[in-house]
């Protein structure tokens, strides 16, 4: 029922920069959390980062701390990701996913803590 569509996936060089965008749909998008992960071929989907229903913790993987940043715009059903000081390794596709509970004070950085997933959208990033 819940619908997750990703946006603003593309090619890029390194050292440069992408926003990523996931729309949601449902009335209730402010209250769950969301999650950003990847998948690169021949790889398993690994946790990027997190963000609680009201935006008050997040968590990023150590590979992109520092230079990706998770946010939200519940009045616009949106959760983003802005990537930057992108390298090659971090060409992947991207997913979207929303936690099945409700307010969870907890940010969840494995894939079993996600219910919900987009399509995905894909980031290259040339060497």
């Amino acid at each position: 029922q819940v619908q997750l569509v990703e946006s603003g996936g593309g090619l890029v060089q390194a050292g440069g920069s992408l926003r990523l965008s996931c729309a949601a749909s449902g009335r209730t998008f402010s209250n769950y959390g969301m999650g950003w992960f990847r998948q690169a071929p021949g790889k398993e989907r690994e946790f990027v980062a997190a963000i609680t229903w009201s935006g008050g913790k997040t968590s990023y993987a150590d590979s992109v701390k520092g230079r990706f940043t998770i946010s939200r715009d519940n009045a616009k059903n949106t959760v983003y990701l802005q990537m930057n000081s992108l390298k090659p390794e971090d060409t992947a596709v991207y997913y979207c996913a929303q936690s099945p509970v409700r307010r969870a004070v907890v940010v969840r950085t494995t894939t079993d803590g996600y219910a919900y997933w987009g399509q995905g959208t894909q980031v290259t990033v040339s060497s």
